[in-house]
């Protein structure tokens, strides 16, 4: 029988700051969801598009669920059948409901989901006074707050989308958009050579960013700055979109079953292109990142560069030692600055999403947070305008199927030295 790796060690702050930590994040979740009415929070446009009042519960859902029900024996569910309502996919947790359908439930009310943060919240500061410094514990709580950090993210995504749809082209912020200055074109070599990717500190880090190990890279050189969305409206007014050399099978497939032919969240009104953003629609900023854009469109676009896109080796090497800048800590959720290196837009890379040497998964429910994805998904690096703070590392693997573009994708170009 296959032998499972168990949670073990310890985490990388004290029970005391994780508690601070896991009241202050889950604040920002409910201040992520305050600017919307209550109509808002149970629309689902599409399947990989969660109702907001899904993201309220489930992250909720994954504290009670690892961490009240096994740990504090005294603790009754807050209610017997949100777990078939609130798991996403952790099959060893018990059966769950379709994610293309968690829009039809109107019930909980949005209200009683509150409610359940709130008793959840309680619970988990009572089992710190109860359990102090119990490594399993700080662990599983150290995991759920960064996975709540994710579905922040998340929750931007898909309140963009769900505004985004809508023929009255809702305003999420009020917060002024930062005009992009034009970037100055930069590139940066590396010698071929043997490199180490993957987490390697103290820090939080997720099982699939490890072990560290060693890579063969060939030499290459890679973009400074991501593409603007000038650079990609020059694609467009060159026909890039109806030209099948420049893609892949399946990405000539797709952009001609779904009648693709600008990035997501772009439309055009009186001859002028604009953009959708979660501070409304505006005429299209040419100098910032190109953003909403699918694996299929990036490497269309990397190959009538004549360029390529970065392996995921290639991109953490040039990520190592880059830190996120504290300024970024706004209302801004446009990216804006195409020579900010991280936390603008995840770039897309030509990796696969699978296993590193040595991987192997956690047992129980945990086991199945990333390991059972590493199938039919690319790997992006770098972090978005959305996500939060203190969240980002150069060793962070996002993935995504090659179609997918609601989350802030966009690109930066490698090209080979050989």
């Amino acid at each position: 029988m296959k032998q499972y790796q168990t949670l073990s060690g310890k985490a990388s702050k004290t029970g005391e700051e994780l508690l601070k930590e896991y009241l202050s994040v889950r604040q920002k979740t409910i201040h992520i969801c305050s600017r919307l009415e209550k109509e808002d929070y149970v629309v689902q446009p599409c399947t990989e598009v969660s109702p907001p009042k899904w993201h309220l519960g489930h992250t909720t859902w994954f504290f009670e669920e690892l961490i009240l029900i096994k740990f504090f024996q005294s603790i009754k569910r807050f209610n017997e059948k949100f777990p078939l309502l609130f798991n996403s996919y952790y099959k060893s947790s018990g059966k769950h409901w379709l994610q293309g359908e968690r829009g039809q439930l109107s019930r909980p009310t949005v209200e009683e989901v509150l409610d359940y943060r709130k008793a959840t919240d309680d619970n988990i500061s009572k089992l710190f006074l109860t359990y102090k410094n119990n490594p399993e514990i700080d662990l599983l709580l150290e995991l759920g707050i960064h996975h709540e950090q994710q579905h922040q993210e998340l929750l931007y995504m898909d309140i963009k989308y769900i505004f985004g749809i809508n023929p009255l082209l809702p305003q999420y912020s009020e917060a002024p958009l930062v005009k992009a200055q034009k970037p100055v074109e930069g590139w940066k070599a590396f010698k071929e050579g043997v490199y180490e990717i993957g987490h390697h500190n103290p820090s939080f880090s997720y099982d699939n960013e490890g072990p560290r190990h060693k890579t063969y890279i060939h030499p290459f050189r890679i973009s400074e700055n991501t593409v603007t969305n000038g650079e990609y409206l020059e694609f467009i007014k060159d026909k890039g979109y109806s030209i099948p050399l420049l893609w892949l099978s399946e990405g000539w497939d797709w952009i001609n079953n779904h009648n693709i032919h600008c990035p997501h969240y772009w439309f055009e009104m009186d001859d002028v292109w604009h953009e959708f953003t979660l501070h409304g629609h505006y005429p299209l900023d040419l100098n910032a990142p190109v953003s909403h854009i699918s694996y299929f469109e990036a490497d269309a676009f990397a190959r009538w560069k004549g360029l390529r896109l970065p392996t995921e080796q290639e991109t953490e090497i040039f990520l190592e030692g880059i830190s996120e800048d504290p300024s970024l800590q706004n209302e801004i959720l446009q990216p804006y600055s195409a020579e900010t290196k991280v936390n603008q837009v995840w770039c897309w890379t030509r990796s696969q999403y699978s296993p590193y040497p040595g991987f192997q998964v956690c047992e129980g429910p945990i086991g199945e947070y990333n390991g059972k994805f590493m199938c039919n998904q690319f790997v992006l690096k770098g972090g978005c305008i959305a996500t939060p703070y203190g969240h980002y590392r150069p060793s962070y693997r996002n993935f995504y199927k090659a179609q997918q573009r609601w989350m802030f994708s966009g690109i930066r170009l490698a090209k080979d030295l050989i």
